[in-house]
């Protein structure tokens, strides 16, 4: 026989996912994205699009993650991109910041 707590788990499991998929998972993503866009993002003629681009584009990428959470059906498509996303971004971020420092000579 089903017990009946197998069969309402289920649901209840997939909200959780979805919940922690679209909140603090699609926070932290866009976060490091808005952390890692500056290393691969060309620098413009001022010198700053580089920087000021990920900070406009944040509230649409955690859009975007926010909402492909809420409306996919499949949530192992969501996770994957999620951390496809997460672990790109953070890979640059991370190798930039453990890359040694340039050496600048003195000029005499």
């Amino acid at each position: 026989m089903l017990d009946r707590t197998d069969i309402s788990s289920s649901p209840r499991r997939r909200l959780w996912m979805r919940v922690i998929l679209a909140g603090p998972v699609a926070i932290l993503v866009a976060l490091t994205l808005l952390a890692g866009m500056p290393l691969w993002l060309p620098g413009g003629a001022a010198g700053i699009d580089n920087l000021a681009i990920p900070l406009i584009l944040a509230p649409l990428i955690w859009a975007g993650l926010f909402f492909h959470a809420c409306l996919d059906r499949n949530l192992t498509r969501v996770a994957l991109i999620a951390a496809g996303l997460f672990l790109v971004h953070g890979g640059l971020v991370a190798s930039r910041l453990l890359a040694p420092a340039p050496v600048v000579e003195k000029a005499q």
